[in-house]
């Protein structure tokens, strides 16, 4: 009992969501940006290090949450969701470092239209994460909880149309791609665009638990 009393009752957690959401836009712009001006190289080392400034920054965000998940006597919403929450927001931050990551490694020359295309799509799932953790505070309000769940279904329609262009995609670099190197590295980045919208997925999954449970 004292021991409890020791503990803080109530972690900051909604704005340490808030804050990771800003660190995977910022990561997703910088990305973006990076596609948008591959070919100059100084402007694409500037934005792969923004990339990875955001990633490093929401690592310490998820960080901070999951220390005070074990630190915190009374959290606002149940624990797990609280880790799986975080975790998930840092799988999309991840992500969009190791794309950025790969296309140094791989050497990528150019960007394809299939690229800006699935960027587009992850960028704009970012975004709608963002829009999603911030109501996250507010659930109590119907109106709030009604307009997360809009937020969450619009995620779920972007990372469809992320699949019919990931579809699109290796069909047409199988079809028409004759150098095997570059098929290899093209679809291994086309994956992780993928990816990245599949991941916001789990991330509005898990807030249309949270507030189902929660509103």
């Amino acid at each position: 009992m004292l021991f409890s009393k020791l503990l803080p009752k109530e972690g900051n957690f909604f704005e340490l969501f808030n804050q990771h959401a800003e660190r995977i836009v910022e990561a997703a712009q910088a990305f973006e940006n990076l596609v948008a001006h591959y070919n100059d190289q100084q402007l694409r080392e500037k934005y792969n290090q923004e990339v990875d400034n955001a990633e490093r920054a929401a690592d310490r965000v998820t960080e901070e949450v999951n220390r005070l998940i074990h630190t915190t006597f009374i959290t606002p919403i149940d624990r797990e969701q609280i880790h799986s929450l975080i975790n998930q927001m840092d799988d999309v931050a991840d992500l969009l470092q190791d794309s950025a990551e790969t296309m140094a490694l791989y050497d990528i020359h150019h960007m394809t239209e299939e690229i800006t295309r699935l960027t587009d799509l992850a960028v704009k799932c970012c975004e709608r994460v963002q829009a999603a953790v911030k109501l996250l505070s507010r659930l109590a309000d119907p109106g709030t909880a009604e307009a997360a769940l809009k937020t969450c279904e619009e995620i779920d329609r972007l990372e469809s149309d992320a699949d019919r262009v990931m579809r699109s995609a290796m069909s047409r670099l199988f079809r028409h791609e004759p150098d095997v190197r570059e098929l290899i590295k093209l679809k291994a980045i086309y994956e992780l665009l993928e990816s990245i919208t599949d991941r916001c997925e789990d991330v509005a999954n898990q807030i249309e638990g949270i507030v189902l449970e929660n509103s």
